[in-house]
């Protein structure tokens, strides 16, 4: 998510900046909020986040989890009407050892998926290739997320 370690939640840091194509989050619910990955598995890669800083899903309130779920609904309606994906990956690793990136704070990746969208520069050249820049699809998500 960040090209240099930051200091303390990235999450919580993010989640009290303002909406810009910088800090990438492309709707706000009142309990959680939607944010673009700054270094996607695939275009689009979306993560919906709680706004409380919460690690275990089973500590989110009521409220937050009803919202967590229906905005990864909304996301996932947004993205396949934006990136038109044949299909998508939707997944957590809650805790350090299923491989965390931000284990104390809790969210659901959204990936789109293209037949044919994985290759060998990952394994062999440890490279990642995106080739969607960030900033119109921040513009995109963001407005058929207001629409939605």
């Amino acid at each position: 998510m960040l090209s240099k370690k930051e200091k303390g939640c990235v999450f919580c840091r993010r989640c009290k900046q303002r909406d810009t194509v910088e800090n990438l989050i492309v709707f706000r619910g009142r309990n959680v909020f939607v944010i673009l990955n700054k270094f996607p598995y695939n275009a689009g890669h979306l993560m919906v986040v709680p706004n409380r800083h919460v690690g275990h899903l089973e500590n989110l309130k009521s409220d937050e989890a009803a919202e967590f779920f229906e905005v990864t609904r909304r996301a996932v309606k947004a993205l396949k009407k934006v990136l038109k994906p044949h299909s998508l990956n939707l997944g957590m690793n809650l805790g350090k050892a299923s491989g965390a990136g931000v284990p104390g704070h809790l969210h659901m990746h959204i990936v789109p998926r293209w037949i044919g969208d994985t290759n060998f520069m990952p394994v062999i050249g440890k490279t990642k290739l995106v080739s969607v820049p960030l900033e119109p699809l921040y513009e995109k998500i963001k407005a058929e997320l207001a629409r939605s």
